[in-house]
C-alpha cells in the first residue's frame, strides 16, 4: 500500500501527461490510501480547473465521483498528535503533514511531487520518479 498525495491522485484521475507513469505506479502497487483531507484538496484543484475554463462542472463532478469511488476503501483519519509532531519537525503545512503522518501510521511511503515534503521527510516520502526507478 502507498499513500498518495493529492497531486498523484490528480495524475491518476485527470487527463494529462503523467497518465502512463501513473499506470506504471499502479502496477507496482494498486492499493492506495489518503487522509480524508484529500477530498477537499482535490475539490479545490477541480475548482481551479473549472474557473480557468479547462473543465466543465459536469466533468469535474465526474472526476470527483470516479476518484471517490476508487479511493473509498483507502480513506483514513489521521491522529492530530501525529500531524502536529511532524509539523514541529518541518516547515511543511499541517495539510501536507496529514499525508506524511498517514504514511508513517500505515508503515508505508507517501508518493508525492511536493518538494518540501520530499526534503522534510526523505524516509517517509518518495517522488514518482523514485518509485519508478
Amino acid at each position: 500500500m502507498i499513500v498518495a498525495d493529492t497531486n498523484i491522485l490528480a495524475y491518476r484521475w485527470l487527463p494529462g501527461p503523467q497518465g502512463e507513469r501513473i499506470e506504471q505506479l499502479l502496477k507496482i502497487d494498486a492499493e492506495w490510501a489518503a487522509p480524508l483531507l484529500w477530498r477537499s484538496e482535490y475539490r479545490n484543484l477541480l475548482a481551479g480547473l473549472i474557473r480557468s475554463g479547462r473543465m466543465t462542472l459536469s466533468e469535474a463532478e465526474a472526476a470527483l465521483h470516479m476518484a471517490k469511488s476508487c479511493l473509498l476503501a483507502g480513506e483514513h483519519t489521521v491522529s492530530d498528535h501525529a500531524v502536529m509532531k511532524l509539523v514541529t519537525q518541518s516547515r511543511c503545512t499541517a495539510y501536507d503533514c496529514e499525508f506524511a503522518a498517514l504514511a508513517e501510521a500505515l508503515g508505508s511511503v507517501l508518493v508525492t511531487e511536493d518538494k518540501a515534503l520530499l526534503a522534510a521527510f526523505p524516509k517517509l516520502c518518495r517522488s514518482l520518479d523514485q518509485m519508478l526507478e
